[in-house]
């Protein structure tokens, strides 16, 4: 046992789950956006719907899309902040179906991009990345990362892994899921170095990607 596992998180409380899980799952959104989204609308499923005002859950995943970190001071402020910095969202609560009942769905849009993700909080602080755009994954947040969103045609997969292994990244696990043969895919990466930006770079460039993700480990994003 750590002593992760006795103290728990370093946070602004009162919950792990429910409040520095949260923080967690809103940084993990607004990677994949890339930036504080215009507008937000935060769907809450299960546990979260129910507590969500006692536990600050609301204010939890606002502070997380505005890139603040579960420790941070200003948490309780989230909701105006976000209206200072031009942020504007929406908490609905509704029914995800079959899935841990610390779940939330961001609907994201900044400028002309737009993004759908799904994640959880599954205890002790600890996240879990469950969707992006329709596509299922398990992605902890604890791994530099390259998430590939490119056609399934032959030797995508390869051109990737060969850009990765030119560089020296060693590849600790991988994901591919597609919609339908031959249409859009998407590639989950974990390496165990930090990825260059020169390496997103060419990965970017390769011929049947469309666009590339980035995530650095929550712990070391600051």
């Amino acid at each position: 046992m750590s002593v992760f596992d006795i103290i728990g998180p370093i946070m602004i409380g009162p919950s792990s789950s429910h409040t520095a899980g949260a923080v967690k799952l809103g940084n993990l959104a607004r990677n994949v956006i890339g930036h504080t989204p215009d507008h937000a609308e935060i769907l809450l499923h299960g546990s979260f719907a129910r507590t969500y005002k006692g536990h600050g859950t609301d204010l939890a995943l606002v502070a997380g899309l505005l890139g603040m970190r579960p420790d941070d001071e200003r948490i309780p402020q989230a909701f105006h902040i976000a209206a200072g910095s031009g942020m504007q969202f929406d908490i609905v609560e509704g029914d995800l179906g079959n899935v841990h009942p610390n779940s939330a769905r961001f609907s994201l849009s900044w400028q002309n991009t737009s993004a759908i993700v799904e994640g959880s909080s599954v205890g002790g602080g600890a996240v879990v990345l469950t969707a992006v755009d329709g596509f299922s994954l398990e992605y902890s947040g604890n791994s530099h990362a390259l998430l590939v969103f490119h056609l399934d045609r032959p030797g995508s997969v390869a051109a990737v892994t060969g850009v990765l292994a030119a560089s020296m990244l060693n590849i600790g696990a991988m994901r591919v899921s597609r919609r339908e043969k031959g249409s859009e895919a998407l590639m989950l990466i974990e390496v165990d170095q930090e990825i260059p930006s020169s390496v997103v770079a060419k990965v970017s460039s390769l011929e049947y990607v469309r666009r590339v993700i980035y995530f650095a480990p929550l712990e070391d994003d600051n």
